[in-house]
C-alpha cells in the first residue's frame, strides 16, 4: 500500500505521516507548501508540490507513484477567515476535495480517509455531538467541511471504501519540529502571546458554561494520527462508517486552557476578555461511542498533558 498524503506538510498532515510510516505504509506528500513546511516531510518520503486543484498533476502523481489509498487533509480551516472569504473556502475545501477524488477514482483508488471537522456541527445546540445528530454549521468554514463530507459520500457509492474523520480540537505535538505554528489555533497563539509578552485574548465570557467561555474537546495530534492509521488499515478489509468523531469525550473551556499555559511557563500575564467571534459556538464536545466500538480506540489526553508536549 502506498499512501497519498495531500496536506501532509502540515501540522496534523505530518504528523500522519510518521505515524504511517511507523505502521510500515509507503508515503507520497502532495502539498503546496502555502501553510505547510518542507522540513516536515521525512526525507524518505517524495513531496509533490502542487495544488490540489490542479487534477491532471493529482493524478499524474496517483498514476507515477502508484497510489492505492488518499488520506485527504489539505484545507483552509480558520473559521474567522471563511466568515471574511468565504469563497476562497468554497474553492479549496470543496472544489478541491472534488478534484482529489475524481482523480482518485479515474486511477482506480480504492481507498479515501477524509479529514473533517465537528465544526460541521455549529449551531445544532447539543453540547455533546454524536454522528446522528443534526449538523448546521456556524460558520462558512464548517460548511465547506459538510459539503466536502457529501462529495466522498458520493464516491463511496462508487465503490470507493472510505470514511470521513471528524476532529475535535487538535492540539499538541510529537516532536519540536512537527508542533503546530497556525495563526487560527488556540495554543499556538497563546504561547506566542506570552513569548511577546501579550495578554492572551479570549473571546467571550459570557457564554452558558462553568467560567463563561467557550469549551471545546481538546485531542492530542498524537491520537488523531493513530486514528488515521487505524481507519486507512480497517477500510482495506472492512467497512466503516461515513464519518467518525474522534475526541477524548472530555470538555475543556478557553480559560483553562489559557491558565495552563500561562502556569506552565511561569508567565504572570492575564488573559484579557473581547467580544465573542462570528461562528463560534459556547460548546462541543466528542460523544467518541462510535469510534470506540469501531476503531477499538480510548483517547484520554487532557489538556494538561497537551501543553507539556508543547514546552517540554
Amino acid at each position: 500500500m502506498t499512501w497519498l498524503i495531500t496536506g501532509g506538510a502540515g501540522y496534523i498532515g505530518s504528523h500522519v505521516v510518521r505515524a504511517l510510516d511507523s505502521a510500515g505504509h509507503l508515503t507520497v506528500v502532495f502539498d503546496d507548501l502555502s501553510t505547510g513546511k518542507k522540513s516536515r516531510v521525512p526525507a524518505n518520503v517524495p513531496l509533490v508540490v502542487g495544488s490540489i486543484l490542479d487534477g491532471d498533476l493529482v493524478a499524474s502523481t496517483m498514476r507515477e507513484h502508484g497510489i492505492t489509498g488518499v488520506v485527504h487533509l489539505a484545507a483552509k480551516k480558520s473559521v474567522a477567515e471563511s466568515v471574511e472569504n468565504p469563497e476562497l473556502y468554497e474553492l479549496t475545501n470543496v472544489v478541491g476535495t472534488e478534484t482529489i477524488l475524481a482523480a482518485a477514482h479515474a486511477s482506480g483508488v480504492k481507498y479515501f480517509v477524509n479529514s473533517s471537522s465537528a465544526s460541521v456541527y455549529g449551531e445544532s445546540g447539543i453540547a455533546r455531538v454524536s454522528e446522528s445528530d443534526p449538523a448546521i454549521p456556524a460558520s462558512p468554514y464548517g460548511a465547506t467541511k459538510l459539503a466536502a463530507e457529501g462529495i466522498v459520500d458520493r464516491y463511496r457509492a462508487l465503490d470507493m471504501a472510505t470514511c470521513s474523520l471528524r476532529y475535535f480540537n487538535v492540539a499538541g505535538s510529537v516532536a519540536v519540529e512537527l508542533r503546530d505554528d497556525s495563526v487560527a489555533n488556540l495554543f499556538p497563539i497563546v504561547l506566542r502571546n506570552i513569548e511577546q509578552h501579550e495578554r492572551p485574548k479570549i473571546f467571550g465570557n459570557d457564554y452558558e458554561t462553568p467560567d463563561g467561555t467557550c469549551v471545546r474537546d481538546y485531542v492530542h495530534v498524537r491520537d488523531i494520527a493513530e486514528a488515521h492509521v487505524i481507519a486507512a488499515e480497517m477500510l482495506m478489509t472492512s467497512d466503516l462508517p461515513p464519518v467518525l468523531n474522534i475526541g477524548t469525550g472530555r470538555g475543556s473551556s478557553v480559560l483553562e486552557v489559557v491558565r495552563t499555559l500561562l502556569d506552565l511557563t511561569k508567565s504572570s500575564l492575564e488573559p484579557e476578555f473581547v467580544a465573542r467571534r462570528s461562528g463560534d459556538v459556547g460548546e462541543l464536545v466528542a460523544d467518541v461511542t462510535l469510534a470506540r466500538k469501531v476503531l477499538g480506540v480510548n483517547f484520554t489526553s487532557d489538556v494538561p498533558e497537551i501543553a507539556a508536549s508543547l514546552i517540554n
